[in-house]
């Protein structure tokens, strides 16, 4: 990634982010502390990821969309080791979601909105639905969608679903890609004013 005044990269108690080349991050962003970005993964608008207290990982091609905020915890009581959040490849992660303390496996999803807390594990090929809270320590199950404030367990997934997810991360590496290149585009051309 090309370093940009208006993305934050805030190194903090001895840690930097770690940000691959391929990623895109978006203007307005600020990325704090122990986080790594992994190839082609994308973090769109305004989204913070605060790596303070523990540490945050992106995944390859995996997105986090405009408004999302992705947060940690520290040790405590139970938890020695804290809450990381660790996110894997091919994840698609909606808008304004708030991701804190959570697995998220190889191609999970979060959709629009939703919350994860400290603890929480989303299988490979999990949902989580637009708008859910998924409350301490529960876990989705590969293949399944949930749903609700509480989420709870609302249906399984099908292939032809689960195809269109990975369809939605294939879109999101090539469009990733158009706005690197239109922002670069605005940068070298003349001044507006």
């Amino acid at each position: 990634m090309t370093a940009r005044p208006d993305v934050s990269i805030i190194p903090i108690n001895g840690k930097t982010p770690r940000i691959h080349d391929s990623a895109f991050v978006a203007p307005g962003c600020r990325i704090i502390g122990d986080v790594e970005i992994g190839p082609d993964a994308s973090i769109w608008y305004n989204c913070v990821l605060r790596g303070d207290v523990s540490r945050i990982v992106i995944g390859a091609r995996t997105n986090v969309q405009d408004g999302t905020v992705i947060h940690c915890d520290s040790p405590m009581p139970g938890a020695p080791d804290g809450f990381p959040t660790l996110i894997g490849e091919d994840v698609l992660i909606g808008h304004m979601a708030m991701i804190h303390g959570t697995i998220i496996e190889n191609r999970g999803f979060v959709g629009f909105a939703a919350q994860t807390m400290n603890g929480c594990v989303i299988e490979a090929d999990g949902m989580l639905a637009a708008g859910a809270l998924l409350a301490p320590n529960k876990r989705i199950p590969s293949r399944q969608l949930w749903s609700g404030r509480p989420a709870t367990f609302m249906r399984e997934l099908t292939d032809a679903a689960l195809a269109g997810l990975q369809l939605g991360v294939k879109h999101y590496v090539v469009n990733a890609k158009n706005h690197q290149a239109a922002l670069g585009a605005m940068s070298d051309g003349p001044a507006q004013g």
